[in-house]
């Protein structure tokens, strides 16, 4: 079996419970039938998306594992499930179901499966607390998060202490566009995940940088879906902007890439020619497999992807386990 670890997957409970909380009108997820092995996931009485059961079946995702030739996946939440937007009881108990599910999907088969949780992250306190819980108890990776909290980017000083705590605990933090930034401005029949994720995540990993977070936090393992989105691009333009503006160098000790390659980035970017341009951006050492798996904007072949990047026996194997398990925290 190929020792690959897909650290960008996502999990859709096969149903949520009922909405038991307080409120009118909160979008509280749930799920309806479809066709054949696939489910509707209805937000505010419509569907959002239809999910096939390789979101939440373990025979299933384990299935397609194989003729991916992937041995580990880190299960993380559909993005849109982090409900930021809810308020702040119900996120709570949201995000605990969904830890809970993920939980019961890693105990069936803890040899392939690694738990990036979920946090209420619209009141930091309440995500440390949640952060905790999936890492003693659920014995969790980590978590993922979103780009951005109701708008506001994860680089906010707002949001420090959590990182902080994430740091401190050792936890690994992945980050995922949702609700990006510009759908307003798509132009055709492309979804935001085509168009608008790449910006967003940019957007957030600068925020990271820019905000100081970063430079503060060097122990912080935070990986940016998508490779990073458009930050390969961006950053030679950051580096300008410290060399050239003032209170730009003055605000960071050093160049935005020294914090950029401490960061960690799936290749989910499609084509060997973009692997090797997010590997000469952020260093061969930061990469890991993603494969968006099960959603139909991901790669099916994520390992082959890297595999056609002409790069060296040593970084295919760094790629495609080593990095993850530096990132995860897995035993070597």
């Amino acid at each position: 079996m190929s020792d690959c670890i897909d650290i960008h997957t996502h999990i859709v409970p096969e149903r949520f419970p009922a909405y038991a909380g307080r409120g009118r009108d909160v979008p509280w997820p749930e799920m309806a039938e479809a066709h054949a092995c696939h489910k509707h996931v209805m937000i505010s009485g419509k569907v959002y998306r239809t999910v096939a059961d390789g979101s939440w079946s373990v025979p299933r995702r384990i299935e397609a594992m194989g003729a991916m030739r992937v041995a580990r996946q880190a299960l993380s939440p559909m993005p849109e499930l982090l409900s930021y937007w809810l308020p702040l009881e119900d996120g709570k108990a949201l995000v605990r179901y969904l830890n809970e599910q993920i939980a019961e999907m890693v105990a069936l088969a803890p040899q392939r499966f690694i738990g990036l949780g979920a946090v209420p992250l619209q009141d930091v306190d309440s995500a440390i607390l949640e952060l905790e819980f999936v890492l003693k108890k659920l014995r969790f990776a980590g978590v993922e998060i979103a780009s951005h909290v109701n708008g506001v980017s994860i680089g906010d000083a707002r949001f420090e202490p959590f990182f902080a705590a994430a740091e401190s605990a050792g936890a690994a933090i992945f980050v995922h566009a949702l609700r990006p930034a510009g759908q307003d401005r798509i132009v055709g029949a492309f979804a935001e995940q085509a168009v608008c994720f790449p910006g967003d995540i940019a957007l957030a990993a600068a925020s990271m940088i820019t905000g100081g977070i970063a430079a503060r936090r060097p122990k912080l393992r935070i990986a940016f879906s998508h490779g990073g989105g458009a930050l390969s691009m961006l950053l030679p333009r950051l580096v300008h902007a410290w060399n050239a503006i003032p209170k730009a160098k003055e605000s960071l000790a050093e160049s935005p890439a020294v914090y950029a390659r401490r960061f960690y980035y799936d290749a989910l970017v499609f084509d060997p020619a973009a692997v090797r341009f997010v590997i000469d951006s952020f260093g061969s050492s930061q990469v890991c497999v993603g494969s968006d798996y099960p959603f139909n904007m991901g790669d099916n072949d994520p390992l082959g992807t890297v595999e056609k990047s002409a790069l060296d026996a040593g970084t295919i194997a760094a790629i495609r386990s080593g990095n993850a398990r530096r990132f995860l925290a897995l035993p070597a």
